[in-house]
């Protein structure tokens, strides 16, 4: 996956499978735009992802993530519950303020 902090007054986590980035989805009026300017970050697996969301978690971050293997990570590291998560063309998000 690949993940990205974007340091702004609040730090930004973007985390995406990495296969889905370029990628648009749509499904009614909704859309993920899993773009390279937002989500291209670092390639890195899910142990280092699980650590680096706990440790941002405790900075009250903003997360967006997108994808399969992304939201498992979170869902690891205790920053979203299940009941968090959406999909748009089957694709799980989930987009969290902490």
């Amino acid at each position: 996956m690949l993940l990205r902090i974007i340091k702004t007054y609040r730090d930004v986590v973007a985390v995406c499978d990495k296969e889905l980035l370029g990628k648009r989805f749509e499904e009614g009026n909704f859309q993920l735009d899993v773009k390279k300017s937002f989500f291209g970050g670092e390639e890195i697996g899910e142990n280092e992802a699980v650590r680096i969301m706990r440790l941002k978690a405790m900075e009250d971050s903003t997360f967006n993530i997108i994808g399969e293997k992304s939201v498992k990570a979170a869902l690891i590291a205790g920053i979203i519950s299940e009941e968090e998560i959406g999909k748009v063309d089957n694709i799980p998000f989930a987009i969290i303020l902490i």
